[in-house]
């Protein structure tokens, strides 16, 4: 198993350059990559404040990379819900990751941050 980083998978996600865009694409096509929750984290935070992409279409660009098994990941479940939670939220990428630790593994999490705190109990029930 090999790991990508960053770059290659924005490059695949954006098509913007001619011969690192078809790299990228015969690496993540042909070979078996994982994808660590790290350079993820970076690729989210590339594509909203760099490149300006939508909050919606990050969540299907990463989301369909996963599903046609283009890459893997450690905890996919944790990131496709921080996904989901990011695309209907004004929270940092790495809050919502915080965030579905908690509500897909049950993690405590632990922060001074009063609006993920009061967001994590309002939508995992918790008192």
């Amino acid at each position: 198993m090999s790991v990508v980083d960053a770059n290659i998978i924005l490059r695949y996600v954006l098509d913007d350059h001619p011969e690192l865009s078809a790299k990228a694409a015969e690496i993540l096509e042909q070979y078996a990559v994982t994808l660590p929750m790290e350079a993820a984290c970076e690729v989210v935070y590339v594509l909203q404040k760099v490149y300006a992409v939508g909050r919606e279409d990050i969540q299907q660009q990463l989301r369909q990379l996963l599903e046609e098994n283009l890459v893997t990941m450690d905890r996919p479940a944790v990131f496709l819900k921080a996904l989901e939670c990011y695309s209907t939220t004004t929270f940092d990428f790495v809050d919502t990751l915080l965030w579905a630790y908690h509500a897909v593994e049950q993690q405590e999490i632990f922060t001074f941050d009063d609006k993920l705190l009061k967001y994590i109990r309002r939508t995992t029930g918790e008192m």
